[in-house]
């Protein structure tokens, strides 16, 4: 690897200060519509005059959604680790004439690494990384092609956090971050920006009742998908590159890049009670 030579700037650069052209000018896609964050994010784009091209594996939501704003969202259901879906969703974006692609399609894992199947680890990152990456690269071409283009990517609070009983999900949320970074430093000298926004504990339907409970009995704030959506719809208003949702978690995050070891102690201690409650959630599935 070469050695980097970087001169640091200041500040951003300043065209990424606001969104161009208001919600109303925007043609969004949607990913992961039918789930917790992608449908609230759905709803609250509408409300804000957007038009949305969505999809998500669960068809009966996404015409419910559809169904109440019929005039601006059309939906397309798919399975985006499936090529034949994504391309006829890369194709339906390519119609609509969409700017901006939000990947918000995912799926948790919680367990213990050890008890884990290939298929369990495969699955997660197709649904996770693969499909993100190969979609994001399918639009890419018409995304350049706009006189600005968003791309935003929905990640978590463990893409910089490694946590116990969360190995693959980590991994793949790690990559998301990453790939984000890498991705808006390549576009760099384009009009193409990119977004990495990072939701802390949601409630959503991936939550299992341990996942409710260890959170509970750790004490974690646990947000609403309609606040999640809120901070989304804000941090791409104001171009945010990066944002972690949540001050404790800004905070706890930063200190596991400076201070890694002052972490792996605190997690330490909560290692028994994640350990009661994982090991709880593996022995009823």
């Amino acid at each position: 690897m070469p050695l980097l030579n970087i001169g640091l700037p200041w500040r951003s650069r300043s065209h990424k200060d606001t969104l161009p052209g208001g919600w109303p000018g925007q043609r969004v896609l949607v990913t992961g519509a039918s789930g917790g964050i992608g449908f609230a994010l759905t709803e609250a784009l509408a409300q804000c005059g957007a038009h949305l091209l969505i999809s998500g594996r669960n068809s009966e939501i996404l015409a419910t959604l559809t169904s109440r704003f019929p005039e601006q969202i059309q939906s397309v259901t798919a399975d985006l680790t499936q090529p034949s879906d994504r391309h006829h969703l890369a194709s339906t974006a390519h119609q609509a004439g969409c700017n901006m692609l939000i990947n918000a399609a995912g799926s948790n894992q919680q367990g213990f690494f050890d008890s884990l199947n290939d298929n369990d680890i495969e699955r997660l990152v197709a649904i996770n990384l693969t499909a993100t990456l190969q979609l994001t690269r399918a639009l890419l071409p018409q995304l350049m092609a706009c006189p600005q283009a968003s791309i935003v990517t929905i990640g978590s609070t463990f893409g910089q956090l490694g946590y116990p009983g969360q190995v693959s999900y980590c991994a793949t949320k790690f990559a998301l971050r990453g790939f984000s970074q890498a991705l808006r430093r390549e576009l760099a000298d384009t009009r193409v920006r990119v977004l990495y926004i990072a939701p802390r504990a949601t409630q959503t339907a991936m939550n299992s009742p341990q996942t409710d409970a260890l959170n509970e009995a750790l004490g974690n704030r646990v947000d609403s998908p309609d606040a999640v959506a809120t901070a989304i719809i804000h941090a791409i208003e104001k171009q945010r590159e990066e944002l972690q949702i949540g001050r404790p978690e800004w905070f706890f995050t930063r200190l596991n890049t400076l201070w890694p070891t002052l972490v792996d102690r605190a997690l330490l201690r909560q290692l028994p009670v994640i350990r009661r409650f994982v090991g709880a959630q593996e022995s009823a599935s």
